[in-house]
């Protein structure tokens, strides 16, 4: 516990202090975020299509190499808006920062179990490593949801988890043989087997409550008040309907192309699915079951996390105001039957 808290508290010095020495300022809403891939679906489509200017709100994103270090851009006040793990909130909380999260972007795991080439069964898998993007973040955080959705025990396997980089860095060291495993979108998991590598299991078929990404703030009238809030939760809603609308799917496509970089059209087809699957509803409000599951996660490397207090790090009132005003149920109407 006290060696995962002074790494976390040397990544938020070390960003904060490179941050402070930037030339430039934050904007007033920018929003951090760590993991590059299907996940920022909502914002990066919100922010192209003009979707949130619709609500008055004109949100940037800014990225960042890691979860501790996207929190401590918002510690710093650098931002002030975080589109974060839940994982990440938590962390953060139990080092002193009081957060508000107040919407989620996704409810589903629509991401494979991919292993290297030599690697047939899980039994295989004893001792190896995973590759993730920090203890505790996104990409941590997906794959331990997805070992405990699949009912295997990392420690009773003895995985090691291997911090490489984004989505793209891991998938690179998977196919060159640098890491052995990986639980990553379909899109990325569709790139590996067409270099040799195997598919252990479909995460995206397990049925278990889960969210990967919120949207948080420092809770501090002065940073984003409540009616930002709603006019950001409005935008997220209104973009993820846009990407639920089969009508839409080649603006959709191409902004993942764009920001992913893709090039084969397989591809890209495969990140508008995970698109799609991974918030098939409007279920947008955080969910405390989700987020205990969340905290259980987490506790295998901060110990700290059980004394979190999840009532307070929560905010559902934001998207009740929404269905009280109606606004829910006219953009539920809108999705595709």
């Amino acid at each position: 516990m006290q060696v995962f808290g002074r790494r976390f508290l040397a990544a938020v010095i070390i960003a904060v202090a490179s941050l402070a020495a930037s030339a430039h300022g934050a904007a007033p809403l920018l929003i951090a975020y760590g993991g590059h891939n299907e996940t920022m679906a909502p914002l990066w489509v919100g922010i192209e299509k003009g979707i949130f200017r619709k609500y008055g709100v004109d949100p940037r994103v800014l990225q960042t190499r890691s979860g501790p270090v996207m929190m401590a851009t918002l510690a710093s006040g650098q931002v002030p808006l975080v589109w974060a793990a839940p994982g990440s909130a938590i962390n953060t909380s139990v080092s002193g920062l009081k957060l508000s999260c107040f919407v989620v972007g996704n409810n589903r795991i629509p991401r494979e179990l991919i292993v290297r080439k030599g690697i047939e069964s899980l039994e295989d898998l004893r001792g190896k490593s995973f590759g993730v993007q920090s203890i505790g973040g996104g990409f941590w955080l997906s794959t331990m949801a997805a070992l405990e959705g699949l009912g295997i025990d990392p420690d009773k396997y003895n995985f090691k988890m291997r911090v490489l980089g984004d989505t793209g860095t891991v998938t690179q060291a998977l196919i060159t043989g640098n890491v052995d495993a990986m639980v990553v979108p379909y899109s990325y998991a569709d790139m590996a087997k067409r270099a040799g590598a195997k598919s252990l299991a479909d995460v995206g078929t397990v049925n278990m409550v889960f969210q990967l990404t919120t949207l948080c703030a420092p809770k501090d009238p002065a940073s984003i008040n409540n009616e930002t809030m709603i006019n950001l939760t409005k935008g997220i809603v209104d973009s993820l309907v846009f990407i639920l609308d089969p009508v839409n799917k080649r603006e959709v496509a191409d902004v993942l192309k764009k920001h992913l970089r893709l090039s084969k059209s397989e591809d890209v087809e495969a990140a508008y699915k995970v698109s799609r699957l991974q918030m098939p509803n409007l279920d947008i409000a955080p969910n405390i079951e989700a987020w205990k599951l969340v905290r259980h996660l987490l506790s295998r490397v901060n110990p700290k996390v059980q004394e979190a207090d999840l009532e307070q790090i929560i905010t559902g009132n934001i998207v009740r105001q929404l269905e009280t005003t109606g606004f829910m149920a006219e953009m539920r109407k809108r999705l595709p039957r």
